[in-house]
Formats: structure tokens, sequence, C-alpha cells
């Protein structure tokens, strides 16, 4: 019944929460009564299995709506208390309209507590400090006019003194042709290169390129077995393949060098195959002899109990 759903008065707790115990009550009850509210006799059995709440609850919950003035007893059939619903009483259009200016405060401190999350998050322009070009500028360092090359080279390495001029419009008249370095931080003669030149980019975008000093570094090193052109070619395949991005790509060769001379240096020390069917051999004779031991003591002692 519509009137038990929308226009009956909504009761209150103690705490001036709605009572929506007694709600789900008075639908229940709606349900078994006539169009004019009379005739509602629901066992409080039938109200349980409706509602879910136990005995005493309904119970509870009819007794603050008789309160209310939303029912009145009405005489009893087969032992069940007969109500009837109040039709008269409804509930005053305010409440409508409390929803929604509770719903309209509720929105506007979302909106707030939103906005503030934000400004936090943004960091104001006092707070920001520039470094302007000049204070970063050497004689083998130019000022780029575009501001778009400004974006991408956010990070560059002089590389005479190894310091970074960050967020600067600068650009490297050449580029560094140092081998890579080692955790040591020298490779026989060759310095070690700069620990980070700039965003990860991709092999091919980074112009990657086997550099003399970097072959002699290998050559140096590992020796002449190692074949550096191949091993180099195997890393740009495996890298460009992968699509992988990286900040230093000499650092990232040496270390593929690394692990191929490792590589190649266990495969040299693993044994042979004739090595090991001797191996097998030895085990096999070990077995035969220790065999043959046991066998002896086994004779011996049957010779000394039949004597």
């Amino acid at each position: 019944m519509k009137w038990a759903m929308d226009d009956a008065p909504m009761l209150l707790t103690d705490k001036g929460k709605p009572d929506t115990t007694a709600r789900g009550v008075l639908q229940a009850l709606a349900e078994h009564a006539h169009k004019n509210g009379t005739g509602a006799y629901p066992s409080v059995l039938r109200l349980q299995y409706r509602t879910g709440y136990d005995r005493r609850t309904v119970q509870r919950a009819l007794r603050r709506l008789e309160d209310g003035n939303l029912i009145e007893a009405d005489g009893m059939v087969n032992g069940c208390t007969r109500w009837k619903l109040n039709l008269k009483v409804v509930r005053p259009a305010s409440d409508w309209a409390d929803l929604e200016a509770e719903e309209e405060s509720f929105r506007s401190a979302a909106a707030e507590r939103k906005r503030r999350s934000r400004s936090k998050a943004v960091t104001h322009a006092d707070s920001v400090t520039v470094t302007h070009s000049n204070d970063v500028t050497d004689g083998d360092v130019t000022h780029s006019p575009s501001g778009r090359h400004a974006l991408e080279q956010r990070d560059v390495t002089h590389s005479a003194s190894g310091r970074h001029a960050r967020n600067a419009a600068l650009t490297i008249k050449e580029p560094s042709v140092q081998p890579p370095g080692t955790s040591g931080g020298e490779v026989g003669s060759y310095s070690r290169p700069p620990s980070h030149t700039g965003f990860n980019t991709p092999i091919d975008d980074a112009g990657f390129t086997l550099t003399d000093p970097m072959r002699r570094w290998a050559l140096d090193t590992f020796g002449p077995t190692l074949d550096v052109d191949y091993e180099t070619a195997q890393f740009v395949d495996h890298h460009r393949a992968e699509g992988r991005h990286r900040s230093n790509w000499p650092t990232e060769w040496q270390k593929w060098i690394r692990r191929s001379a490792k590589w190649a240096s266990e495969r040299a020390q693993r044994p042979t195959s004739g090595s090991v069917v001797s191996f097998r051999d030895r085990q096999q004779q070990a077995t035969d002899d220790m065999f043959d031991r046991a066998m002896t003591r086994a004779r011996t002692r049957m010779q000394q109990e039949s004597s």
C-alpha cells in the first residue's frame, strides 16, 4: 500500500533517527489490509516471517506504531489482533525538502573536500626554484632556441666535470665517446661514464653505437675469444624486440658483455661427454669392487662355520 510506503509519517527513535523497524512492520501490516486500511490481522509469526525480526522486536514495533497513532486495534480474529491503519495521518511535505537540503549539503561538503585535496597536491609558484641557463652554461654547452628541446634535455651531464645541470635548455655539441665504466670506477686506462644520460629511451632512439673505446675495453678485459660484434648485434636485437627503455645504453651493453663472457667461461669448464662416461665407469668399478669384497667376506664366514 502506497500510504505505508510514502505517505505515513516516519516515526523517530529516541536518538532522533528514522525508526526503520516500525516502518517495516507497518508495511507488512498494510499488505494484509483492505484499501480503506481496515481488516489487517496477520499473526505475529507472519509478521516475523515477512520482516525477519524476532517476536519481541515485532511486538515492540506494533506498540510504537500504536502510540504514534498510525494504527489502532479493532478487535480480534482467530486469536490475532485486528488492526486498522489510520490513513488520514500523513507525513508533512517538509520531510522531502529536508532530505533534499541534506543531500545538497552532503554534495557541497564532498566537493569542498575534493577541492582541498587538490590544492594540497599543487605546488605554488612561490615554492618553485628556477635555474637560469646562464648559471649552468660552460664552454662546451650552447643554448637551444627550441623550448621543446628544453623539455627533452632536462638532465645534462658535462663531460669535463661530471656535474648535472637540471632543467636547463642546453644542447651538447657532440656525444660523449668515453667507454663504459665498471663498479670500481676504472677499466684499465678508461674512465667511468656518467651514471645517468637522460630519460629512459629505446635503444634506437638513443642512437646507440659500438665505439672504438668500447671495443678496446671489451678486448682488453676479456681477450680476443669474445666476439664483440656478434654480442653487440645480439644485444641490440634483444632490447629492440623487447622494447626496453634505458637511461644509459653503454652501461647496459657493458653488463651484457660481462654476462656473455661469464657464460662462455662456464661453458668451457663443463665436462665433455667422454669425461662423463669415464666418471660413470669409475663409479661402476667402485661398486663392483665393493660387491666382490662383500662376497669374499661371506665365503670366508661360511667356510669358518662349516669347519
